[in-house]
Order: structure tokens, then sequence, then C-alpha cells
């Protein structure tokens, strides 16, 4: 019967014919995407769609027959070619052949789902809807398709029934798992038809091969695709088969030949014939090639043949094999070609850091060193020790010196170490054991010279397991280090061409002995002008690149750069600076994706742009000597992160005993140096005009702001006697002065250290006049000429020169100049 009941704008199909019989039968409808009914074949099914469900209620209330139609995925170009002709249902496409079939068992699952168990009846046509489209109910209008027995009594399908029953068997017999009730039902059927269904049902085809099986109406046209499916899925399984025999076969070949090979390398053994693969012959083989010392090799020989009686299994066996291979792998003489040339070398660290001028002089004047002496051969590196704040290019800086040498960098952090086995390494006794640290970097640089970075020095720790700090004075010596001495190594190792560089952030707590064997190079924290250099070469670019914005034109002003620096960082080095430029970028970045820039060429960061992107200012800068009250005066500390500028205020309480009260987390030697000063000032009483009962009669409180601070260091005396003498004349000393320096009782202004940090800090904190100990004159020359250009510095001697320039009765010089 021709198709004329099929909706020829929703399928591509052509003609198509099948059977039916001309009573329209109507029922609710559900659609399946993933599993076929086939007719007088059970199929389980999971309804979770509302409309599925409803149509599967209704059937249930009723005579508990659905019309079953295939859904075909949107997204599913393999069924638009097979599942022709379709109609259109509820959003869907559907092939138009479908199963009748009727409700066996139902279960109502936890989430309101259904698992349906159908049996199918009749294989069906879509006609057309039976319901409108509000109806909550899908129902559709079929007709039967009509399955004549002359089909069945052909003598072709029943020669084809035959053959696929072949099949199924041959099948079976590859596929054991399968239910023996299936083989019993296939075996017994007598219809080709339903031979046809239950074998397409039991088989492991793919849904749209299932479904395409349901939609061919004729028998012959069914059966002979399904003969095709058969021949494919039985080569599939015969190839599985085979693939699976070569595998075990495999595997039997290699356990045989595991066997085989363990016994001849028992009868190798015996007859101390050793094969060029074996283990000991691969050692033999390295020894041969290997440049290593005569007494190296000597040990070498001596543990393989010690090896070669060792039973393989024999935990011995490992050890020996492990010690050997180390030190064959150790580069004894394997060194990297130095280039000594100053000039280069100058240059790179020129590009790679701005400032450290004094630092960069004395790494080249090494250098230079070196050069020289390579011509005679006797180059011995010199170990330095780089200390300073964290940020300032400590580590960076060894890296430079690598580059600019041509040598291998390694760098390892002692910080927190406590064993002295990370230097020295583990005895061989010991389970486990292996070379110290010092050893293992040398095997992964791969030389002998490398640039040798042993980072926070200042950090090692030492417990009942033995000090490493000791332990480091052997690397450290240049008169020992070419015999370094490794527990499991047990040869002596030259570390003396090792260009050694130490790390640390405070230089007094490194031992003194360690301390005593390196060359001690002091950087010191970083000034507003270098900082703001140092982000506009470096930072900057950097940081644009790494947040994605290197092709968006960002730009960042000076003053935005200013702004970073004042507003949001307070650091002797510029890793917090690096830090906050990196957050501005991410919120730059954020912002573009946003659109906020958009029709923009040039996004430009200015100072205005910097306080909307990272809110309010995180410091605000205090010039505390501005305008100073009488009792308070300004000293300059060191820290550890650079230089910074401490007031001091003092108050007296009338009606007191002459205490001397002290507050603001002052250490030991504060609180000596208020004393001191306290005494210095009423022993001087008669020369300021002071009343020899006023320190009777009153209380002095002296407080150093930031109580939360732990404060300490010998320093403060000047400070101290100035805010005193301030207080109790009832004078303000001069404005912007800032000092430092240590009194004696007898009024001698003596020296202090980390004057380079202190004069930093005071120019970042806006001071303009300094006063500092004359026995400290010699180290302004280390001091930067852009630092002294700003700074009215006056060296003093006494304390009674210091009153003279603090309260004004003396000039200080015009900045630039000292005196």
């Amino acid at each position: 019967m021709a198709n004329e009941f099929i909706d020829k704008s929703n399928n591509d199909a052509g003609n198509f014919t099948v059977n039916v019989m001309g009573i329209e039968h109507a029922a609710p409808m559900i659609g399946l995407p993933d599993a076929a009914v086939y007719p007088f074949s059970l199929a389980s099914v999971t309804l979770d769609k509302k409309r599925d469900i409803a149509a599967f209620q209704e059937a249930l209330a009723g005579d508990r027959q659905l019309a079953v139609f295939y859904r075909i995925p949107h997204d599913a170009a393999e069924y638009e070619a097979l599942l022709q002709p379709k109609f259109r249902k509820d959003g869907y496409s559907f092939c138009v052949m479908g199963t009748l079939a009727r409700i066996v068992k139902n279960v109502r699952l936890p989430d309101d789902s259904y698992q349906v168990v159908l049996r199918g009846l009749k294989r069906i046509v879509f006609v057309s809807d039976a319901g409108t489209v509000s109806d909550p109910v899908p129902r559709v209008r079929y007709r039967v398709q009509v399955s004549s027995d002359g089909e069945d009594k052909l003598p072709g399908n029943l020669a084809r029934q035959d053959a696929l029953k072949a099949m199924f068997m041959e099948f079976s017999t590859l596929h054991p798992a399968l239910p023996e009730e299936l083989r019993n039902t296939i075996g017994n059927s007598r219809q080709p038809s339903r031979t046809c269904d239950f074998i397409a049902d039991g088989m492991p085809f793919s849904e749209t091969e299932k479904f395409f099986l349901i939609t061919i109406p004729e028998l012959r046209d069914r059966m002979d695709y399904l003969t095709v499916l058969m021949n494919r899925e039985i080569e599939v399984a015969r190839l599985g088969i085979k693939i699976h025999s070569e595998v075990q076969e495999a595997m039997g070949e290699s356990q045989r030949e595991f066997y085989l090979r363990e016994q001849l390398k028992c009868i190798k053994r015996e007859l101390g014939d050793l094969g060029s693969g074996s283990d000991i012959a691969v050692l033999n083989d390295r020894l041969n090639e290997a440049d290593i010392p005569e007494y190296v090799a000597d040990t070498v020989a001596k543990e393989l043949s010690r090896l070669e009686v060792i039973p393989q299994n024999a935990p011995e066996y490992h050890i020996s094999y492990n010690y050997i291979s180390w030190l064959l792998d150790i580069p004894w003489r394997k060194f990297t070609e130095d280039k000594l040339d100053v000039a280069d070398a100058e240059k790179i660290l020129e590009a790679d850091h701005f400032g450290l001028e004094d630092v960069k002089k004395r790494i080249l004047e090494f250098l230079a060193v070196m050069q020289l002496k390579s011509a005679c051969g006797d180059v011995r590196a010199p170990i330095l020790c780089l200390t300073g704040p964290p940020g300032v290019g400590k580590t960076s800086l060894g890296r430079s010196i690598a580059n600019a040498m041509g040598r291998e960098f390694i760098r390892m952090s002692l910080g927190g170490m406590r064993d002295e086995a990370e230097i020295r390494g583990h005895r061989r006794t010991y389970v486990g054991a292996m070379p110290g640290r010092i050893v293992q970097n040398l095997k992964r640089a791969g030389s002998s010279n490398p640039v040798f970075m042993l980072d926070e020095i200042d950090k090692l720790a030492h417990d009942f397991r033995g000090d490493p700090a000791s332990a480091l004075l052997e690397v450290l010596d240049p008169e020992q280090n070419n015999t370094f001495n490794d527990n499991f190594v047990e040869l002596p190792l030259d570390l003396s061409k090792v260009f050694f560089i130490a790390t640390a952030n405070v230089l007094e707590d490194i031992p003194g002995a360690l301390r005593d064997r390196m060359e001690v190079i002091k950087l010191s924290g970083y000034t507003s002008l270098e900082k703001r250099e140092i982000a506009k070469r470096y930072l900057v670019k950097r940081q644009i690149e790494a947040n994605g914005l290197e092709n968006k034109n960002v730009r960042f002003t000076v003053a935005a750069i200013d702004e970073i620096i004042d507003g949001y960082t307070r650091e002797a080095g510029v890793r917090e600076l690096d830090r906050v430029i990196a957050k501005v970028c991410r919120r730059i970045a954020g912002l573009y994706l946003a659109g906020s820039y958009d029709g923009k060429k040039v996004i430009q960061v200015s100072a205005k742009t910097v306080n909307e992107l990272l809110g309010a200012r995180r410091y605000i800068k205090e010039n505390v000597a501005a305008n100073p009250l009488p009792g308070c005066a300004v000293g300059m500390a060191w820290t550890g992160v650079g230089g910074v500028v401490l007031p001091v205020e003092s108050v007296a309480v009338a009606g007191g005993k002459g205490e001397l009260k002290l507050t603001g987390s002052l250490g030991k030697v504060m609180q000596e140096s208020a004393n001191a000063a306290l005494t210095i000032v009423r022993s001087g009483a008669g020369k300021y005009g002071i009343a020899q009962d006023y320190f009777t009669s009153n209380d002095i409180h002296i407080h150093v702001p930031d109580g939360a601070t732990p404060k300490d260091g010998p320093s403060a005396g000047i400070t101290m006697t100035l805010a005193l003498t301030s207080l109790i004349t009832g004078k303000p000393l001069v404005k912007n002065l800032a000092m430092t320096g240590e009194v004696t009782l007898s009024g001698r202004v003596t020296a202090i250290g980390g004057l380079r940090e202190k004069l930093v800090g005071a120019l970042t904190a806006g001071m303009k006049n300094i006063l500092i100990p004359e026995e400290n004159r010699k180290d302004l020359e280390d001091i930067p000429e852009y630092v002294k250009e700003k700074l009215a510095i006056k060296c003093v001697s006494s304390i009674d020169e210091a009153l003279e320039y603090g309260f004004g009765k003396r000039k200080f010089p015009k900045a630039g100049v000292i005196e």
C-alpha cells in the first residue's frame, strides 16, 4: 500500500511501501530514544518525561496497550540516513514504524519516574495525531502492519531462517555468556519472522541498527540485513578470541623467557661469564668511558668485583650497585668553560639589575681577579655572602653571575635545615642512604664548577641530629673544600672550583665561624627613585605580559608608579611592589573583559586609576618631624626590611619622685640608652639652665610609638638625649630632623651600623636634616650620590654639638653638603 498517510513534509524517503490493515486504531504514545521493543519480546524501559508518564498512566488505567515509536535525537546524523520516513511530534522526530506493546510490569522509582516492562505485540505504522497540542496525554492513530503467513512459508525465507539460526549458534559458541533460554527459544522457533525478531533482540547490535530492523517492512529485506549484521558480529568475535589467544601466548612466552633469563644469569654468575646486557657489564662500560680520578676508578673496580659475587636478590647487591652508580654519576672532572670577560659581565649585570652599583662593582672585581688568574690555571672561586632585606635581588644576582660566567646555576635552600646529613650525606650502612645535597646538586648540574647558591643561610637550625652550620664549615672553607668528604661517597671531592654564593637577611644570625669564611657583600634597601626605575624597566612590563595585557596597550604613568610605591608598599625590596603591580594588572584585565575599556586605544594607568583599582591607601605618609613638639625627637633605625624612622616622645609628670618610665616594647639596650641619656641631661643641667630639683619633683615617661613592635639596638642614645633636653627646656627641635648615634656618659657620640639603610629610610620619610656620628663619616662614601644630594648631613662628635644643631643654634649645611 502506498504511504499516502505519511506527512511528506517531514521526511526525505521518497516512496515507502508497507502492508497495513485498513482499520485505524488510537492509543497513547511514548517515544523511546534508547530501547527497541520487538514483537513477542520483553523490554525494560525507563519513563521520566511528563508526557510519556501521562501516556503510560492512561494505558495502565485502560487496556494496558501503548504505541511505542522511536525518537530520533537531534544530533544523530546516522539516524537520519537509516530511520526514514519520519514524523514530528512534541518537537521531536519519530520513525513512522513502531511497535504496539502491552504493559507487563511497572515500578515507580524515588524520583517519580517509572521502570516499565513491555511485551511487544505487533508492528504498527503511524497515521496521524489523535489528540490536540494542549492535550496532556500524547495519542496517535495507527494501523497494524500485516505479516502474511505466506512470507513465513516462502522457501527463500525458510532458508534464510536456517542460515540465521546457524550463525546465531556459532556466535553463541564464541560468546558463552548468552542466556541458554535465548538459545533454546531461537532453536525451537519455526516462523522466520519471529526468529528474525528474537535474534535481533538478543544480539549486541547498536540501538540504531536495532531500530532499523524494526522499521524494515519486508521480512526478506529484514533477514538479509540481519545476516549482514550477524556476519560482522561473528567476525568481530573471532578476531577478539584470536587477539586474546595471541596475548595469552605472548604472556606465556614472556614468562618463559623471564625464567630462562634468570637461570642464564645464575649460570653466568657461577662461571664468571658476564653477558653484555647485565648490570655489571653496563657498569663496566660506564667505568671505561668515564673521566674520573684514579682513586675513584680503583674504588669502582673494587666494588664491581665485590658486586659480581653478591646474589642479585640480596639487599647488599642493590646497596653496592647504587653506590657505584653514584660514583660514576658525579662530575669529577667535568667543567663548563668560563666566559671570564669583565666587560660582558658588566653588561649582563647592568641589564638585569638597576642600582646596586657598589655590589656590582665588587662582583666585577672578583670576576676580574678570576680572569687574571685563569692565565696561570689557578682559578679558585670566591665564596660570597649576599646579605640584605627580602626582595632586593640576592637570588637574581646569583643567576646573573652564572649567566655572565657561562656556568650552570644551582640553588639550594637552607631555611629550616636541621639535619647534618643533608650536607654531608648518610653513611651507607643506613637503609635508603644517599649523598648529601651538595653532591646531589653537583650531579644535577653535570659539572664541577657551577655557581652554587646557598639560600637563606641565616635560617639554619640544629637539633640532636647535628648542626648543618658546622657541616658547612668544610664546604665554605677555601683551604679545606678541595678535599670535601661526603659520608656516602667516602672519597675526597674537590669543591674549590665551585662558585659558592650564600644569601642571608640578617648577617648577625649566621654563626661567627661560618661568617668568617665568606666575603660579605651587603645589599641595602632601594630608595623610592630606584624602585620607580625598577618598576619602569622590569616589573610593569613583566606583569603586563603575565596578565595577558601585552596587546592591549596598557601604560603606567610615573605618577601611578609613585602612588603604588608611597601608598601601597612599605619594604626595602621590590617584592611587594611587584605583587601590587600584578594586582593592578589583574583588575584591568577583569575590567577589560567586562567592556569598561571598549573604544580606548590606550589604557592609561594614572595615580587616580591606582586609587580606584586598589582602594584607599594602605600607608599614609606622615612627616613626624614637620612640626615637632617639645619632648619629641626622631631617630633612625635599621630593620630586617630596611631603614625606618623611629619617633621618640617624652613627658614630665609633676609631683613625682624622679622616676623614669619606659614604654614601647623597648629592649634592654634601648632601656640602658634612655637611662644614660637621663644621666647626661642631669649632669649638664647647669649648662642647659635646668634646676636640679626638677629631676626630684617630676617623673619622666619616655615612649616609642608602635608599642606592639619590639625595638632594640645601640643607636638611640642621641635621640633620647635630645628628646629629654627638649622636654625639660620646653623648646622643640628644628624641623625635619632625624638622628642616629649612641652616647657615652662623658657626652661622646659613638659610631653605629646600617647607616645606608637608615639614610634611605629617612629620605623616604621626608627628612631633610640628619645628625650622624663623626666616626661614621667614612661610611658616607658608600651612600649613593642621589641620596646625599637630598639630605643635609652633619657629623657630630659630642652631645653638646648635637644639641647646638638640634635646637638651631648652629645652621645645618645645604642639601648635598656634608660637614
